[in-house]
């Protein structure tokens, strides 16, 4: 598989990064990304790239970029990926959690263990908004409530739900190779989780719990199908946004009839717990 390395600049990182690789990845179609001192560097499979693409979004961004754009040597991708990822100790209140890839060393010292070979998906515990859900996941009470992981991606979050004792557990993402990914993970982790190919209009059922890590521009678009779905005195725990971004998903929930109950916040991103009142 060809690839395109973007290499990109700017004199002010800061958030500003993130809501780069936000509006690439999330929005856009780009696939990994490794932050630089001054700036970042952006991958694409070669048939995908898009060079006024990729000028439109300079052209909008708040400040100046500098990008230059080559092909990439064809080598060993899962070996490049090995020497640079790291596992991760979340640490929530009560306890801690340790996501790790097979390559990593087993802990015995942790609440719960969770083995992801991301590849291509995002959901690590890397991202301040994974780690945040995670915290969410393991601190609320999940035992016997039908939980919703929508956008699964790894499906990390889906896995720490089923090992603390959810009932039933649905994941749902639009893309196949994360759909892939979270059937691998699942096995790897031996735990039954029900996966799917979709989006929110494929929703369907009762939840306890929905879960969705996505981006501020889907969350708004799809949350009245997420409040649809989620039973009385259900919780809807959201996250993929900035903290300034908080004020309007608030105001959204609101109109649906879901009432604020908590918050976390990292590194400037923000994490929502929401609840239908009973």
């Amino acid at each position: 598989m060809k690839y395109i390395e973007v290499t990109i600049t700017m004199d002010d990182t800061g958030l500003f990064r993130d809501m780069l690789i936000d509006t690439l990845g999330n929005e856009g179609p780009y696939e990994s990304f490794v932050e630089t001192p001054d700036g970042l560097k952006a991958y694409i499979q070669a048939n995908e790239y898009d060079p006024q693409y990729l000028a439109a979004v300079a052209q909008a961004f708040p400040l100046p970029l500098k990008y230059t754009a080559q092909p990439m040597e064809d080598r060993d991708w899962n070996a490049e990926w090995e020497k640079s990822h790291e596992a991760v100790l979340v640490r929530y209140e009560g306890g801690s959690l340790w996501v790790r890839a097979p390559f990593h060393p087993h802990r015995n010292d942790v609440d719960y263990e969770i083995i992801i070979e991301p590849k291509m998906s995002f959901g690590t515990a890397h991202h301040p908004t994974t780690y945040m859900m995670l915290s969410y996941v393991a601190e609320l009470p999940v035992n016997g409530m039908r939980v919703l992981d929508m956008g699964c991606g790894t499906a990390v979050l889906g896995i720490l739900a089923k090992m603390r004792g959810a009932s039933y557990v649905e994941g749902v993402d639009v893309d196949e190779w994360a759909y892939r990914n979270a059937q691998e993970n699942a096995a790897a982790n031996g735990v039954e989780l029900t996966l799917r190919l979709g989006d929110a209009a494929s929703l369907h059922g009762a939840f306890d719990m929905v879960i969705a890590n996505i981006n501020r521009n889907i969350l708004l678009a799809d949350m009245e199908r997420y409040a649809a779905v989620l039973n009385p005195g259900g919780t809807l725990l959201l996250s993929g946004f900035y903290q300034a971004d908080e004020g309007v998903l608030i105001a959204r929930a609101n109109e649906l009839g879901l009432t604020f109950t908590d918050k976390k916040t990292r590194d400037g991103w923000s994490s929502l717990q929401l609840r239908v009142m009973s």
